[in-house]
């Protein structure tokens, strides 16, 4: 699925994964080495990310249940924690750099494209 931002008419990511299930959101990229270039990971049910364990950095979108971005965190490292937006509902992780190559912005829309 891909993930567009309506708002700036910049593709965020071409090939985008939910983790919907317990295990898929708690283990999250943690085993990889890499994110690849338009890939995303987009775990619901999610305010804050931690990076424990995980080998490269990333960078992330906090969207809520209208699929606005209520907060951004570009390049968090391995073994940082983001901070808690209370307004998210969702977070989608990028490769790093994909939030400024896709202009994306703190109230922008996303939108959720299959196929």
């Amino acid at each position: 699925m891909q993930i567009l931002n309506q708002t700036r008419n910049t593709t965020v990511a071409e090939n985008a994964v939910m983790a919907d299930t317990a295990f898929s959101r708690l283990k999250g990229l943690l085993g990889r080495s890499e994110i690849g270039s338009r890939e995303a990971l987009v775990i619901t049910q999610c305010r804050s990310i931690h990076m424990f364990f995980m080998k490269f950095a990333i960078d992330v979108i906090f969207a809520d249940r209208h699929d606005r971005a209520v907060g951004l965190v570009s390049r968090i490292k391995p073994f940082c924690m983001s901070p808690y937006f209370f307004r998210a509902s969702y977070a989608v992780e990028l490769p790093e750099g994909a939030i400024a190559s896709s202009r994306t912005q703190k109230g922008d829309q996303l939108v959720f494209v299959k196929g």
